[in-house]
This record gives structure tokens, sequence and C-alpha cells, in this order.
């Protein structure tokens, strides 16, 4: 059995890392958050200790240490700009982090990242659950078995309405979520890179608070993509059906069906993690930089190979 800590623990993540935890067979010893909305907890580990400062959770988890009952694993569901800091605390305690996505929200924090790692001699894992869905994997061994120069045209969409609380939270502060394309997309453009190889090229045609879209060219796709948390662009279907989440993803006009399995993708995560598997700073990297460079670019608007989702925006 191992021991977890657990940073970010009122968030909207954090149960599907307590689940994880227990469904390991492991014990989450104690957990942070600023926040004291956090009864879910009862629900996974009741005799977990819990804080709202910082400091004293961290000085809970040296005399743990000092007591030669120090944590095994932190994991770290904080906000995505806090998981820098949150992650040096982790190993500079001793022990392994597993951090939400995105890892970190500038590439050139990874190497910093990389120097502590040696310095502790505790790892880092990034869960990036897409890589373990059962579509997605066979969608890599289909795409492995092609033609090494064939290039396929994807169309990803991915939808996920949000109500006005989004702006107001840290999630609308580009500067504390790195935006929508970071916040909501990241699991999919690293998905990408995994699938079809090394990016090499980006365009972005839209990039507001609410909607991102662009063209993103891999090894083997050219993939124009959408991503919104605003429910006017939902298709018309799912707006009469009264879904608020719209998922989608094309090769070559054939539509990839990966709506189920998504249930337990984290507990899947933890259990690669703690049987020595896991995605570490360096499967990271590509896909940080994707989102960086998005954040970085200037859109050029609707010119071009565009979504067909960009439409609705323009009108």
């Amino acid at each position: 059995m191992k021991s977890f800590g657990l940073i970010g623990a009122a968030g909207y993540i954090a149960p599907r890392h307590m689940k994880a935890i227990r469904d390991t067979n492991n014990d989450l010893v104690a957990a942070l958050d600023p926040s004291d909305s956090v009864g879910i907890i009862d629900s996974f580990f009741p005799a977990a200790s819990f804080f709202t400062e910082f400091e004293r959770f961290d000085r809970h988890i040296d005399k743990l240490r000092r007591k030669g009952a120090g944590l095994d694993y932190v994991a770290i569901c904080s906000p995505n700009y806090l998981h820098d800091a949150h992650i040096r605390f982790a190993l500079r305690s001793g022990a392994d982090a597993i951090c939400e996505k995105p890892l970190i929200l500038n590439p050139w924090n990874i190497d910093g990242l990389a120097e502590i790692e040696r310095e502790t001699g505790k790892r880092l894992y990034n869960i990036l659950q897409l890589r373990l869905h059962p579509a997605i994997v066979a969608l890599r061994e289909k795409i492995a078995a092609a033609p090494a120069d064939q290039v396929f045209d994807v169309d990803l969409t991915y939808l996920t309405s949000r109500g006005k609380w989004y702006d107001i939270s840290w999630k609308g502060n580009q500067a504390k979520s790195g935006g929508i394309a970071t916040n909501i997309g990241v699991h999919f453009f690293d998905m990408l890179g995994w699938v079809f190889g090394p990016q090499q090229d980006s365009v972005v045609h839209l990039h507001k608070a609410d909607v991102a879209a662009g063209m993103l060219t891999y090894r083997q796709a050219r993939v124009r993509w959408f991503l919104s948390i605003n429910a006017d662009y939902l298709p018309p279907d799912a707006k009469a059906s009264g879904k608020r989440t719209y998922r989608s993803i094309t090769i070559a006009g054939e539509e990839l069906e990966f709506s189920e399995g998504f249930t337990d993708l984290h507990t899947d995560s933890y259990r690669h993690i703690l049987s020595g598997g896991g995605f570490g700073l360096e499967e990271a990297r590509a896909c940080i930089e994707t989102v960086h460079q998005i954040r970085e670019t200037t859109p050029k608007g609707l010119s071009g190979d565009y979504h067909p989702f960009c439409r609705q925006v323009a009108e």
C-alpha cells in the first residue's frame, strides 16, 4: 500500500484521483485545498488529514517524512498555473508526483523540472489518459500500419459547455489556465501527436475566450480542430437532445467512435504508473509546446482550410 497526498482536493477532477487511489488499494494520507468544500473525501478516505493552508500541509508532510512515514506520491489537481510549484514541492518532499494536465503552461519549465528530478531521484508523471483509451490505442496501431507517407485528413471537434462561473474562476484567466486551447484541448493535442507523429506546422484561425480553432499538421495528418465552451456552437441535434457536450473525431471522413470508455481512465492511469509505466516529462513536452504556440500565435481569421464550425462563430 502506497501513501498519497493530494493538492487541490476541492477541484472538479479531484474525485477521479481519490477513486483511483482507492481502487488501486492505496491510502490518501493528507489533502490540501484553500476551499473547505471537500466533503467528497468522506466517500473515499474519511481518515485523511485535511488542510486549507499550504504552510500547514507542508509542515505535516515534512513531519511524516522525518518520522519515516513520508508520502510515496503526491497527486496534483490544483489550478494549472500552480502545477509547476506543486510538482517541485512533491519531488523535494521525497515523493513522486502525479499531475493533471496540462503538466505546466510554459515549455521552458520542463527542463527545470527535469533538473529537480535528477537532484531528488524522484519522478513526475502526467495524466495523459487518452493514450490508454482502447479506441485511441487501436487508432494508433492502424496509423502505424499505414504507409509511412500517407497523410490523413482529420477533423477534431470538442465542445464542453460552461456557465458564467467559468469566466469568473481561474479557468477564465488565461494567465492562470493557459486559455481554452490549453485548458480543455491539451490532452487531445497530446493524443494527436502520439497517434500521427511529430507536429510540423500550426495555424490558428480563431482564438477567443470561449472558442479556439486552427489547423495542425503532423507527420501523418492534417488536423482541423475546433474547441469551445459556448453552448451556442453545439450542433443542432445535440441541442435538441439537451446535450451539453459534443465530441467528434473524423479521419478521412470516417467517424472514430470513442464516446465510451472514459469512466475509469484515471484509475487505468494510476495502475499504469504503479506498475512501472506512466508518462513523464518528455512524453508531455510536445503537447505543452503545441498549446503554448497556439496561445502565442495571432489568429489569421477565416481564410485557408478552416474547421466548418468556425463559420457560425463569424456569423
